[in-house]
């Protein structure tokens, strides 16, 4: 029910005189305390009935140079649509794309470098360190600005650390064949990777809230996906044929043509606001930061990000140990296991369509409640691979691994969509960059905990390089422990949001309590209203 006593306006914020006399003072006191730029929405209470006094929430709403909404749709294509498209859509597609030279590093380490299973992992892993950092780029990206932009600078300088590590390790044999320099190449590669991803979420949430374009995170992985798989045959095919160093050269001239679209690509043609900047970058890192942690505190934000978290760094990771068994033991050609890694992003690819047409509007809980069951079942593949049951029903162990073994690492990616989603959505305006990174950031720690765990169960059960037999052991274990996030499923929200239509993501704790703080006079008032209208149709 709207309430008579309040009029919503786009202009700021006022309020119709009551037909109550004694409510003008404390109502106009109330108005010099509210910020010129906020609106206020009414918002219904959980009960249906029509109640005098509704819950009131504050939302800070953005001002768009007085464009109207429908407006603004309209100059999508006008405002840097194609050209925001073609950044995003081929820095994604690259990302997904880096499994090609990955694969061929692996193999590089397991063949000539002779690694066993577990230090495989190890180092796979431990390049991954760069990327827990990612807050720290999302927030000078949100904050410092390079040139004329805070976004696609910093999406060319990453692509330029990836083009000097991979070119370093296709034309310096020393730095591919000596591990140290071989993992500072990695470090650096993942390290630019980081920034450019940081960039790239950033930019596409920034401009999915500014011209109201909801599910932008469904196309970015579905481009991941498209990239994933021509990356992967690429990968298997280059392998049979040429040594590890024609990958990397091969990947060096495409992060080459992704910094040229880059370099060429101009911030201020997107039609994103420019944020005001301070004289003081430190003043502005220590006010961002505390705006990213004003943001996390929500529970709406918190509590999903826990989960997701948690429901990864708790399962032990065993994919070192698993793929030198498949190149060791069962002696599978680089072609066959890159091919089920085109498989498998073929299938996320699908599982995203699938998603964004038709899971979207699903409740959020049972649907990460039956990918995760799904999660845990898959990994039961690679015990029927390594226990041969497969051999018994009459599949070969290259159909097997061709349909079968990327279903548990597609699944573990496509159940952290959803959360994506949820918290671009929620973002704040001017935490885009802090928020995702953040979020990118929690995941990749969670992995390389995962990682840890399983190469500690691996050298506690004795796997290695010419003993394989606990691994079917390990991998129940793995598949047990897959299961036990399903007792918190209470984090997990039922729903997506509901955002009030031109409201602010993400309101603020100051928002939150000036709101409490309006609801609460105003019951007062009404309160002493009745009681003084009771009183005189008493003495009456």
């Amino acid at each position: 029910m709207i309430n008579p006593l309040l009029s919503i306006q786009n202009s700021p914020t006022t309020f119709l005189k009551p037909p109550f006399l004694f409510f003008n003072t404390k109502l106009q006191q109330l108005q010099e305390k509210q910020n010129k730029s906020n609106t206020l929405f009414i918002v219904e209470t959980k009960s249906k009935r029509a109640t005098t006094f509704s819950c009131l929430s504050i939302s800070r709403k953005r001002r768009n140079s007085g464009v109207s909404e429908s407006e603004e749709t309209a100059r999508y294509e006008q405002m840097g649509g194609g050209g925001i498209s073609v950044l995003c859509g081929l820095g994604y597609w690259v990302q997904g794309s880096r499994c090609f030279p990955w694969l061929a590093l692996n193999f590089h380490m397991v063949n000539t470098l002779g690694l066993q299973p577990s230090t495989l992992q190890l180092v796979q892993y431990s390049c991954l360190l760069p990327m827990v950092a990612k807050p720290l780029y999302g927030v000078l990206s949100d904050v410092l600005y390079i040139g004329s932009g805070r976004r696609v600078p910093y999406i060319s300088i990453g692509v330029s650390l990836q083009v000097l590590a991979w070119g370093t390790m296709a034309l310096f044999q020393g730095a591919r064949e000596v591990l140290p320099s071989l993992i500072a190449c990695a470090l650096l590669s993942n390290l630019g990777a980081s920034i450019t991803e940081v960039a790239k979420d950033a930019l596409v949430a920034e401009y999915g809230l500014r011209y109201r374009i909801n599910g932008l995170q469904s196309y970015a992985l579905m481009a991941s996906a498209a990239g994933g798989v021509l990356g992967n045959l690429l990968g298997g095919y280059l392998l049979l044929r040429t040594p590890p160093k024609i990958s990397f050269l091969v990947f060096t001239a495409v992060l080459s043509l992704q910094l040229l679209v880059s370099l060429s690509s101009k911030e201020e043609s997107f039609g994103l606001p420019r944020r005001k900047e301070t004289s003081s970058v430190v003043m502005s890192v220590k006010k961002q930061l505390s705006n990213l942690m004003e943001a996390i505190q929500e529970e709406d934000i918190s509590q999903p990000m826990i989960w997701a978290v948690v429901s990864i760094s708790m399962v032990p990771l065993l994919s070192g140990s698993v793929f030198c068994y498949q190149t060791q033991v069962l002696n599978l050609d680089p072609s066959v296991i890159g091919m089920s890694k085109v498989i498998g992003q073929v299938m996320l690819l699908c599982l995203t369509v699938v998603y964004d047409r038709y899971l979207k509007t699903l409740p959020m809980r049972p649907l990460i409640h039956i990918v995760q069951i799904l999660y845990a079942l898959s990994i039961l593949l690679d015990y029927v691979l390594v226990k041969q049951i497969n051999l018994g029903v009459g599949i070969s162990n290259e159909v097997f691994v061709l349909c079968f073994s990327s279903l548990a690492e597609i699944l573990a990616q496509f159940k952290i969509l959803p959360f994506a989603v949820r918290l671009a959505n929620m973002c704040p305006q001017g935490c885009e960059g802090s928020l995702t990174s953040f979020l990118a950031s929690c995941l990749c720690l969670s992995q390389i905990v995962s990682a840890f765990l399983g190469v500690g169960l691996a050298n506690v059960i004795g796997i290695t390089s010419s003993n394989y037999s606990n691994l079917p052991s390990g991998i129940i274990v793995q598949s047990l422990a897959a299961l036990v996030p399903l007792c918190f499923m209470h984090f997990v929200p039922m729903s997506e949001p509901v955002v009030e239509k031109g409201a602010k993501r993400g309101l603020s704790t100051r928002s939150r309590s000036s709101s409490r703080r309006v609801e609460k006079v105003v019951r007062q008032e009404s309160v002493a209203y009745r009681r003084g209208r009771g009183s005189e149709e008493a003495q009456r």
